[in-house]
């Protein structure tokens, strides 16, 4: 089978299925555990739409990270308003925030097309060839613009350090290229490479793509940041630390599964692509005694819960070890792992307001974006965070 071959398997795979089902305690997972009808009104991808004024979108991030706004939604719908760098006061001894620790690449690459000259940009997805993001791979995943002229067997040159041909083409419009470089991958990524800021931020520059990176960022292979994590700081750690508060890591690989937005008038139509994560051992233990300590468990971000509940026991554990992930969380999924989420606020008729939906209740998360644009939030990417637990109904 060849690797587009694979890739369209992916995309059709069932909605909530995943790559390695004997990593859930009963099997194979769906996104739904049953509790909400899909002939309800949260199953309408319109009903994850919103009107935000444009002037509430952030097209910089806070000075000093921390100095963002955290929206806190309490269980019962309370809502109250503080800053991020009160965030650690909210976690009490023993709780548990798990982060992901993967570092964005500079997968937007810009060259020109051959013959005629024109430019061209590729946006690297995920390597054909290897799991994970290697130096080695010369074949990806991409996305390409413009699309209409990068058809299968057109070539994009580098200067005079390569060139990238498009083997194929997907019927979502994905494509396959190879790569022929005369330098290393690395060397491209820095020569030809931009982070990959979304387009509702703007053109890019240095100082803003340095900040569209955690402080702890690792491992590469992203190509979109965690960007609940983007508001962490030293001083941050060193509060969560003198409160009692445990830390832990995982790595998900952020990519078209967690940025493509929905277009079926149905949030059950729409297909998620597969992302690699890597849950530690050591992480694993620390979920495992926080649980038989009766404290939370507390996500950073969506791609977090994503790793989390794909991984998850009956008893509220988790399976160390490296798996995909295609799991879509929608109305009615039982958590078995995540006790609160720290979030940003979400683009409308994504996956991931979805997702957080899921979680904290529709109404509430409705009720909690409204007040958010009400008080002026800022949203997205560089946007400010809010703090949610789960649902009454599913604590």
């Amino acid at each position: 089978m060849s690797s587009l071959a694979t890739l369209e398997q992916r995309i059709v795979l069932e909605r909530g299925s995943q790559c390695h089902p004997e990593r859930s305690g009963t099997g194979e997972r769906s996104e739904s555990s049953g509790a909400e009808s899909k002939d309800g009104p949260s199953w309408l991808t319109a009903a994850y739409d919103y009107d935000l004024p444009k002037e509430l979108i952030a097209h910089s991030p806070a000075e000093p990270r921390d100095a963002s706004r955290l929206l806190v939604l309490e269980k019962d719908g309370r809502v109250s308003h503080l800053r991020f760098s009160d965030f650690p006061t909210l976690l009490e001894p023993g709780d548990l925030v798990v982060l992901n620790e993967t570092r964005v690449i500079r997968a937007r690459l810009n060259g020109n097309r051959e013959p005629a000259g024109g430019a061209a940009e590729l946006l690297l997805l995920r390597p054909v060839d290897f799991a994970r993001y290697d130096s080695r791979a010369r074949r990806w995943f991409a996305l390409v613009r413009p699309g209409r002229r990068l058809r299968t067997g057109a070539r994009v040159r580098f200067g005079d350090d390569g060139n990238a041909t498009v083997s194929g083409v997907a019927s979502d419009g994905v494509r396959e290229i190879v790569l022929d470089l005369r330098i290393s991958l690395e060397e491209l990524l820095e020569r030809y490479g931009e982070m990959p800021l979304p387009p509702y931020v703007g053109s890019g520059d240095e100082t803003r793509a340095a900040r569209y990176q955690t402080i702890f960022a690792k491992v590469p292979g992203s190509v979109a940041a965690p960007t609940a994590s983007l508001h962490f700081t030293e001083k941050t750690f060193r509060a969560l630390e003198e409160r009692g508060v445990l830390v832990a890591p995982i790595v998900l690989d952020i990519s078209l599964a967690t940025f493509k937005p929905m277009t079926a008038p149905r949030i059950e139509e729409h297909k998620m692509h597969a992302e690699r994560y890597t849950i530690p051992e050591s992480t694993a233990q620390a979920i495992r005694r926080v649980r038989g300590g009766g404290r939370r468990v507390i996500a950073a971000g969506t791609t977090v819960v994503r790793a989390l509940e794909s991984s998850a026991r009956d008893d509220g554990t988790v399976s160390p070890g490296e798996a995909e992930t295609t799991l879509f969380i929608a109305p009615g999924f039982h958590f078995r792992v995540v006790d609160s989420l720290l979030t940003n606020f979400h683009l409308p008729a994504s996956t991931l307001l979805v997702l957080v939906s899921a979680f904290a209740g529709y109404d509430r998360i409705r009720s909690a974006y409204e007040a958010a644009i009400a008080q002026r939030y800022r949203f997205y990417s560089f946007g400010d965070a809010m703090f949610v637990h789960r649902t009454l109904e599913e604590s």
